[in-house]
């Protein structure tokens, strides 16, 4: 299957100098364009998942390395409604064993969708999530979206640009809103989770 595995580090981390700001000190106010996407600190694998047919995803690797993308689990009209679910499945497994395995898998908790068919998207891609990180043993939790965007922008319904744009000062690029979302969702949880120093 095309586009389902991790991009090595090397083509997608640069790493932090000693003069440069740790992206998760930096407050949405005084973010300045942080040439980085190596963190210090945390030794934890986390992946972070902004559910839907357009899953933006951002991996912490146990270096420090913080890769992140998008991956389409589009319904074909020549296959099963289940298959979707069933290719998102196997993604997990490939990026976990690109990895070794994840401590810690956080998710976009929507709790309101557009129309029918993303909250039955949705439905489906945590469901398969949830029942995946039981079989594995992986600890998984939901965030608010609202936590999500007071985190990174400093305002609980930040538009997807302010999203976009918060995470473009601590030193991403992401593609799209939905890989914004996930890297600002996994600076979250290293902040929040992973962090001796966390609140």
């Amino acid at each position: 299957m095309a586009g389902t595995t991790l991009p090595k580090p090397a083509d997608r981390a640069r790493i932090l100098s000693a003069t440069t700001p740790d992206p998760l000190e930096l407050s949405a106010a005084d973010a300045t364009s942080v040439p980085a996407l190596r963190l210090v600190g945390s030794a934890a694998v986390v992946l972070a998942l902004d559910l839907g047919t357009k899953t933006g995803w951002a991996l912490h690797d146990r270096d420090g390395t913080i890769v992140s993308g998008t991956e389409v689990f589009r319904a074909d009209r020549w296959q099963g409604g289940g298959m979707r679910f069933l290719r998102f499945k196997h993604w997990l497994t490939e990026t976990k064993a690109a990895v070794g395995t994840f401590d810690a898998v956080v998710f976009e908790e929507v709790r309101a969708h557009a129309g029918v068919d993303a909250a039955h998207v949705y439905g489906g891609l945590l469901g398969i999530l949830t029942a995946w990180c039981e079989h594995h043993g992986i600890a998984y939790e939901g965030v608010p979206v609202g936590t999500i965007k007071r985190f990174i922008t400093g305002k609980g319904n930040a538009s997807k640009e302010a999203v976009i744009a918060a995470v473009k000062a601590r030193g991403f690029a992401p593609g799209d809103d939905n890989e914004a979302d996930a890297l600002a969702l996994l600076l979250w949880a290293l902040q929040n989770r992973f962090r001796g120093d966390a609140k």
